[in-house]
């Protein structure tokens, strides 16, 4: 494993540094402004198209391709992954809330260990659809919840088998963008980052001349 380092991104030339992102978790339609105000959304939304992206919560929003539930004269987004996404799907804050993970075979480092994973979701939104686009890597879900711990339907989902309800996928990833709509940061299970460090982005950083 290569020595990291954590640079906090405020700038375009902060973010020109980065090998990899994480978007942390706020309030994405203030963090799509003060990006605009400081001439970094046009940067991102270049760098999401080459680099190891994570995005959590309000970063998950930013990541898709289009959202429900945005603020009265829409939210700029920075897309990416092939995802529409339900602001405050699962409700305000006071329905916050923490839920058992499934995660999919698929994504091993996450399987590693046999222990429960507590997801933190707090004002979380919901992946309300997994959009076809052939042009871009195909999306691979990495994590559920039980359909127990969804919220009520609205009627946004139209689905006859609550397995198949898309609002139970929880994480996701879609070539080197990765989303999940809790806070891994607010647990002390290091497994997610651990799964973007070594599958993610070390995978996607140039080797090494041996010259």
């Amino acid at each position: 494993m290569p020595h990291l380092t954590c640079q906090l991104v405020r700038t375009p030339a902060e973010l020109a540094l980065c090998d990899a992102l994480i978007i942390p978790g706020g309030e994405s339609t203030t963090m799509a402004l003060l990006a605009r105000i400081n001439g970094l959304l046009e940067p991102l939304k270049e760098y999401v198209k080459a680099k190891p992206v994570w995005g959590t919560c309000a970063g998950a929003i930013l990541l898709a391709e289009s959202i429900e539930g945005g603020k009265k004269g829409g939210q700029e987004l920075l897309g990416g992954m092939s995802v529409k996404i339900g602001r405050n799907g699962f409700g305000s804050q006071i329905d916050s809330f923490e839920a058992s993970l499934m995660f999919s075979s698929e994504a091993k480092t996450l399987t590693e260990r046999s222990e429960e994973f507590i997801g933190v979701f707090i004002r979380a939104p919901v992946v309300l659809s997994v959009l076809d686009d052939p042009s871009r890597p195909t999306p691979h879900v990495l994590a559920k919840i039980a359909p127990q711990a969804l919220p009520q339907s609205d009627g946004s989902v139209n689905v006859t088998n609550l397995q198949d309800d898309p609002r139970t996928i929880v994480a996701l990833r879609q070539g080197n963008l990765v989303l999940t709509t809790f806070h891994p940061e607010l647990t002390r299970d290091d497994r997610f980052h651990e799964y973007f460090v070594r599958d993610v982005v070390v995978p996607s950083l140039p080797t090494p001349s041996m010259t």
